[in-house]
């Protein structure tokens, strides 16, 4: 796979998986796999600067934004910290952080890091005014109805608090173990799922459209970073020390130290004494104590070059192995799961865990009956990583190894296993009920349908009444088959048919990502929507032109062929066509003018006056084409503050001209 390639994949995966982190709360990998795959994009990013996009994951902070709330922009940006798992990156961000300061002497604020949700609190007059989780750190949710529930954040400060008149702390909201463990025994009682952990808990919990089930909950908050405009203490420690003051709950167990050694002390004791707390904690966050020398030091685009978070290690615990399942997801991938003695991990029990593979399943040399060791990665996904041998007993012979399945377990069909890909896949995607759900299930979900009202238990419940076998049976649901004999489901019923009906409004580059093609992700899909324009366009084209769209390759591309060339598949097209969807895609921009006719611009720097989309929206509206990368085809570079090197000698090397932004607007008659 090329680089390119690699970036690409790199960066819808992450995409998805901030989607599943921040949105769903429902994260499908381990923090320290998704930081994994972050710092490989970022390192492929650098040596390929031609190939930056602004929307990539690396260039943001993760969203957790809700259409159920109001969206309010941060008066400062909310960003995230970079995350380390090792003594040794440890001690390069402290080498870094001297050299920063010139060899300085600097202390360093050591503090839990809980595992909760990041929100920000607005005071005016020693009144709380406002509570705003972090959203993409750009903008968040305003859950104030839902903070003023919890009662360690105080509503008002008292009237002799010598606090600013207006100031901004932030912090993190969380679920105590003991609040947990009671939310999920009620749960289990009412035959309702269960929360993963604290976290997905407090964050499903501050999400709640009741502020009455959010105060039964029993939230609770630590404190940990005070804004003001006016300067109120000259270190993060004085600065925890005035939020105690004023009444805000801070964390207990800081520490200040002086030497690399008392870091890696603090470090080594929380590692072995965070069990204790009432709370759940994943790690260490490390703050160079002075805010001059805060100051000093600066921001990256997405995180202080102050600060940095150290993550525990996974915890590990053994148990016994009593069985191994398998499971068929969307897109036919079957995913095998072990199911084990319940044991206690990170807080929870575990009863089941990822086997993730055939090629997994093998290496471990798993029977029924082993003793497997399990491990929560980032204390949230557990997967067995090792077996006891040395506990296997007689009756533990080779007639109990686990091999993996040949046929699905939902519908029969023998399995097939791709060149290249460690998953086995059920071929049977008109039939097999888990990816008929999965493909409803995806259909419907933000980024493609974006249908409200329309949740994974009623799709379940549909597909078993037989009312629904694909997603174009959405659009022929009436309002009496979802409100009951009875009519108590009529309000809702009426909602559902209302999404589904204002879903006809979406575009087609979406619609196109609906349709569940394999390996076609939003990227792709708006793509192939700008470049063909409609569906009948698109089913036309052959191999040779789809790979003539940026970023489409042939792997894409004969994906998208052979989804074509189903004739299920050209059936559901043309029903879904018929209820009225979106298949031709509007252009994205209204044309201004000619300026820019036939030409291929790259982008390529910061800017002043618009922002790089504003030049890339500005570019097509003039007739040009915004592209990524730099060839003999570019007509010139518009060309920023701080262009990448790379790009710079290859415009020369290929005797591309470079256009400033000022020439830019004289080009287009903006600055006339």
């Amino acid at each position: 796979m090329t680089d390119e390639a690699r970036i690409k994949e790199l960066r819808e995966a992450l995409h998805a998986h901030n989607y599943n982190y921040y949105v769903k709360s429902a994260p499908t990998i381990s923090d320290q796999e998704f930081d994994r795959l972050l710092a490989e994009l970022a390192d492929l990013e650098a040596r390929h600067p031609e190939l930056y996009d602004a929307n990539s994951p690396t260039q943001r902070v993760g969203s957790d934004l809700s259409q159920d709330f109001k969206q309010v922009q941060h008066a400062r940006p909310m960003l995230s910290l970079g995350n380390t798992y090792s003594r040794a990156d440890v001690a390069a961000f402290y080498n870094r952080v001297s050299e920063g300061l010139g060899g300085a002497p600097f202390d360093v604020f050591c503090e839990l890091k809980f595992d909760g949700l990041s929100i920000s609190l607005i005071y005016e007059n020693r009144c709380l005014v406002r509570a705003v989780t972090r959203g993409d750190g750009v903008q968040g949710d305003d859950v104030t109805a839902n903070i003023r529930t919890i009662r360690s954040i105080p509503l008002t400060l008292p009237a002799d608090c010598p606090c600013p008149q207006q100031f901004e702390i932030r912090g993190e909201v969380l679920m105590p173990w003991h609040s947990f463990d009671k939310l999920n025994a009620q749960r289990e009682e009412q035959g309702e799922q269960l929360f993963a952990n604290p976290r997905n808990a407090a964050s499903g919990t501050l999400k709640s459209k009741s502020s009455a089930v959010v105060a039964r909950r029993g939230l609770d908050a630590y404190l940990y970073y005070l804004l003001a405009d006016e300067q109120v203490a000259g270190t993060q420690a004085e600065c925890m020390d005035k939020a105690r003051a004023w009444g805000f709950q801070t964390s207990q167990h800081t520490r200040l130290a002086h030497t690399l050694q008392e870091i890696y002390d603090y470090i080594d004791y929380w590692d072995v004494h965070r069990s204790e707390l009432p709370v759940a904690t994943d790690g260490i966050v490390l703050k160079v104590n002075a805010l001059a020398q805060q100051q000093e030091l600066g921001y990256t685009s997405k995180s202080p070059r102050w600060a940095i978070a150290y993550k525990f290690q996974a915890e590990r615990a053994c148990t016994r192995l009593l069985k191994v399942t398998f499971q068929v997801g969307r897109t036919g991938a079957v995913t095998p799961v072990a199911n084990m003695e319940p044991v206690p991990l990170a807080g929870t029990m575990v009863r089941r865990a990822s086997l993730h593979n055939a090629d997994i399943i093998a290496s471990l040399d798993l029977h029924i009956g082993d003793m497997v060791y399990v491990e929560k990665a980032g204390e949230i996904i557990p997967q067995v990583t090792g077996v006891d041998t040395a506990a296997r007993t007689a009756e533990i012979d080779e007639s109990r190894r686990v091999t993996f399945i040949t046929h699905c377990p939902e519908c029969g069909t023998p399995l097939v296993r791709y060149p290249g890909e460690a998953a086995h896949y059920c071929p049977n995607a008109a039939t097999c009920p888990p990816q008929i759900k999965g493909k409803i299930e995806h259909f419907i979900s933000r980024d493609a349908m974006n249908i409200d009202s329309l949740g994974p238990e009623t799709v379940a419940d549909l597909y078993e009444r037989r009312l629904l076998r694909n997603v174009a049976d959405l659009y022929a649901l009436r309002t009496e088959q979802l409100s009951g004999t009875d009519g108590k489901r009529q309000r809702s019923a009426e909602k559902l048919i209302a999404g589904i009906a204002k879903s006809r409004e979406v575009p087609f580059s979406r619609v196109l990502y609906a349709l569940g093609i394999r390996f076609v992700g939003k990227v792709a899909a708006k793509a192939l929507a700008a470049h063909f324009g409609s569906a009948e366009a698109l089913a036309q084209a052959s191999l040779e032109e789809m790979q003539m769209v940026e970023g489409v390759g042939q792997v894409i591309a004969g994906s998208v062929r052979q989804w074509f060339m189903v004739e299920e598949n050209r059936q559901l097209l043309a029903r879904l066509a018929e209820a009225g969807l979106q298949m031709q895609e509007k252009p994205a921009t209204e044309a201004v003018s000619d300026k820019l006719a036939g030409q291929s611009v790259v982008i390529s720097g910061t800017f002043d006056h618009h922002s790089r989309d504003e030049y890339k929206a500005l570019i097509e509206a003039h007739g040009g084409k915004s592209v990524g990368s730099i060839s003999k085809r570019t007509s010139f570079i518009l060309m920023g503050h701080n262009m990448g090197p790379s790009k710079l000698e290859k415009a020369k090397k290929e005797n591309i001209p470079l256009v400033t932004e000022e020439e830019f607007r004289r080009m287009i008659g903006e600055t006339e």
